[in-house]
């Protein structure tokens, strides 16, 4: 194994650029899809980086709970070790096993109370509440029963109160493009990509801009007017202060809302799904990749050297 086990814990260093370049000039269906992707990849190298560290690490010390033959003199050559790394593992492997299982939680817990905010409405698609504060957002189905079986609108008047009805029609497109996209997945993915190694965090940003701006786009071609859809954006922008409830997309998710207004004001992007390499996108998005594939190989070829030899140390 030697240093190969480390380089999943800094690889995604290589994504940083596309983080950024990939919001201006792919398509914001390819961005939200390669990034959430690289991210997942990576991610779980990391993770299992650190349990091989662990494993290792650890399997030398005395009075480990590991089976006597993984600390074998044969094992101890075979296998590097770093007693050190091994011990800072553990705690890293439990934050991050910690964090990851905390986000779900509050993942389902915010849906459930969404579900439930709507009980005793009609169930339509669209749920309208009666709620002085503006907002918009969409709430995608869950298990079946208890109302929450199916893809749900949830507005409130006081926003509806403030479009014009092509606005409306504007906000209903890109709230339904949310969920047909399933852009909730993207966003978690890359939300629990972000908990298990922290230097993902700038793609975790990244796609959450690029699911609105896809949103924006199957919003704009519904409707035939991406100035409606800018405008819809800014007012709803102007009064709200996004959804209550962070972790859904919502029609004026906090966030550049100037750029994606900007963004439909000129010409619609290019739906080439793959960059040529001689650009600077292009570049990026193959080191991104090279990175997420060498990361996967790292982490592949260090798990079956280590199962390999303590295996073979292991009595049966």
């Amino acid at each position: 194994m030697g240093v190969f086990v480390f380089l999943p814990l800094v690889l995604p260093l290589t994504a940083w650029p596309i983080a950024r370049l990939a919001e201006q000039h792919l398509h914001p269906r390819t961005a939200t899809r390669l990034l959430a992707a690289v991210a997942g990849v990576m991610a779980v190298c990391s993770t299992v980086c650190l349990g091989l560290l662990m494993v290792v690490g650890t399997a030398q010390l005395p009075g480990n709970p590991l089976p006597d033959g993984w600390s074998d003199p044969e094992v101890r050559e075979a296998v590097p070790y770093d007693e050190v790394a091994g011990k800072l593992a553990i705690p890293a492997l439990l934050t991050v096993l910690v964090a990851c299982g905390r986000a779900l939680w509050r993942h389902g817990r915010v849906h459930r109370r969404a579900h439930r905010a709507l009980a005793g409405l009609p169930g339509t698609e669209v749920a309208v509440l009666p709620d002085q504060a503006p907002y918009a957002y969409a709430l995608p189905g869950g298990r079946r029963g208890q109302g929450r079986g199916r893809n749900r609108i949830v507005i409130t008047t006081a926003l509806l109160d403030c479009l014009e009805p092509a606005e409306r029609r504007a906000l209903f497109a890109h709230e339904r493009a949310h969920l047909t996209a399933r852009h909730h997945r993207f966003l978690l993915a890359v939300r629990l990509a972000a908990r298990a190694n922290p230097f993902l965090r700038p793609l975790r940003t990244a796609v959450a801009y690029t699911a609105e701006r896809w949103a924006d786009e199957d919003a704009a071609r519904y409707v035939g007017s991406r100035q409606t859809v800018a405008r819809a954006i800014g007012k709803a922008a102007l009064v709200s202060r996004g959804t209550p409830l962070a972790t859904l997309a919502g029609f004026a998710a906090p966030g550049p809302v100037p750029r994606r207004v900007a963004a439909l004001l000129g010409p619609a992007p290019a739906a080439r799904t793959w960059p040529s390499v001689f650009t600077a996108v292009g570049l990026a998005t193959w080191g991104a990749a090279a990175g997420a594939a060498v990361s996967a190989m790292s982490s592949a070829n260090s798990a079956v050297t280590m199962v390999l030899i303590l295996h073979a140390a292991t009595p049966l």
